[in-house]
């Protein structure tokens, strides 16, 4: 382990250097964040909204203090082809009182307003951290307003205090599946759902077009630009596809089990990883028509791109790349693609990677990266001073920390503008990586002494 500050709980969530030898088997994680670690991961309510909110015709009733409402996808890149509703957010904006008294009789009323004013067709309500404290029974509330406006009202149990998103994707994920059960009606041929994908900057319309020209039928996108409509016809796919593992494994193996719909995971980040998904997808629901349109789309991008990327490769050879991001599906991805580019990943961690994710990313770089689950910013800042990253892909928690460090940023989360998915992705991230990386300001840059390996941490 580095010389370099680590808290002893938290060793056995990094492998560093030639500790990861073993293939990463050693690395703990998917498990609860350590107490006062200050994790880069959001809370449980975070989780469930990430999910749900592209809904983009469903009403959601936060049922707790007015903060937790601030968390909307208004600040966020998804897109939607129809309502703009999913943008807005209500709460219950419990107060001091409430906790004393209790908020049932509050949000009863939430909901009947909403009604009133309104015509929805399904209702989240989310119950947060300070609803789990003082026990409001959301779950009756919920089913008692079902029955009062004949319309769908679902709890969203989303209370918790672990800092752990991955909860609240599953509350998430029970919310979708009381939804679209029950369903026992027969399959359409060559179909799928696709799972997982937000249509960030539009990154859902990208595959689906790719699904469109090879004949594949797209019956439910779950949740980027959804509808209450689209998404109780997915029991009749007849694969899903699974492209945010953390987020939405847990729904594909519910629905294999409930609906018999079997699942693949994709990713449609890169050349390497979008080639092959779009070929196994048209394999695992198609004929063999399929396949060679399949094929054909695939010939066809890789030439467009095959210019493009030598032009720019001479430019990145050689450089430093550090990614920390929310699942592994995501970082398998990245390290592909900076690989072809001839970047070097030194620093690759993950908010809520599986052992199988951290085996797969313990092949892809070399025994001198570090492997870190679920880490906060003083090991993010350390290990990347340490590597010498020039550029870090990360979220928005993490930009402030890479400009602090005079390092280059990417943001690969929800707050992007632009798509990065598919073949037009690989043009975007390329070009987004070429020049933040080799901006003429970072010459102009001085960090702080106290940043160098020469100054005195503080």
């Amino acid at each position: 382990m580095s010389e370099l500050k680590i808290l002893e709980e938290r060793k056995s969530f990094i492998q560093y250097g030639k500790n990861q030898s073993d293939g990463c088997g050693s690395l703990q994680c998917d498990s609860d964040s350590l107490s006062g670690a200050v994790s880069q991961r959001a809370c449980v309510y975070c989780g469930a909204r990430v999910v749900l909110n592209p809904i983009t015709d469903a009403f959601h009733i936060v049922h707790g203090p007015i903060g937790c409402a601030s968390y909307t996808w208004d600040i966020r890149g998804s897109l939607s082809s129809g309502s703009e509703l999913f943008r807005n957010s209500f709460s219950t904006d419990l107060s001091e009182q409430d906790v004393v008294f209790g908020g049932e009789k509050k949000l009863g009323k939430a909901i009947e307003e909403l009604v009133a004013k309104e015509t929805p067709k399904v209702i989240f309500v989310y119950a947060t951290c300070i609803v789990g404290v003082i026990g409001d029974d959301v779950d009756a509330v919920c089913k008692e307003a079902e029955a009062k406006y004949g319309i769908r009202v679902i709890p969203v149990k989303s209370p918790g205090f672990s800092g752990n998103k991955s909860y609240g994707y599953r509350m998430a994920c029970d919310a979708i599946m009381t939804l679209i059960r029950p369903h026992t009606g027969p399959k359409k041929a060559r179909s799928v759902n696709i799972l997982g994908d937000f249509n960030l900057a539009g990154e859902m319309w990208i595959i689906q077009n790719y699904m469109k020209e090879i004949g594949i039928e797209v019956v439910s996108t779950i949740t980027g630009d959804a509808s209450y409509e689209s998404l109780i016809k997915a029991p009749t796919a007849s694969l899903n596809l699974v492209q945010c593992a953390g987020s939405m494994t847990y729904l594909a193996k519910q629905m294999e089990s409930e609906m018999n719909i079997p699942f693949v995971k994709v990713s449609f980040f890169g050349i390497e990883d979008t080639s092959a998904s779009i070929l196994r997808v048209a394999e695992a629901v198609g004929t063999q028509e399929n396949v060679n349109r399949a094929k054909a789309l695939i010939r066809r991008e890789e030439a467009k791109l095959k210019g493009f990327l030598e032009s720019r490769i001479p430019r990145l050879t050689g450089k430093r790349a550090a990614i920390y991001v929310g699942g592994g599906f995501k970082a398998i991805s990245l390290i592909r693609q900076f690989n072809a580019m001839g970047i070097k990943t030194v620093v690759v961690g993950t908010q809520t990677g599986k052992p199988e994710d951290y085996e797969i990313i313990g092949t892809l770089v070399d025994d001198d990266a570090v492997i870190l689950d679920d880490a906060n910013p003083t090991e993010l800042e350390l290990f990347m001073r340490e590597k010498g990253a020039d550029i870090l892909v990360g979220g928005v928690k993490e930009r402030p920390l890479a400009y602090k460090l005079g390092v280059a940023f990417c943001d690969h989360n929800h707050e992007r503008k632009h798509a990065l998915a598919g073949y037009e992705g690989v043009i975007n991230f390329t070009n987004e990586i070429n020049s933040s990386m080799n901006s003429p300001v970072w010459q102009y840059l001085q960090v702080p002494e106290f940043l160098t390996e020469e100054g005195e941490h503080e």
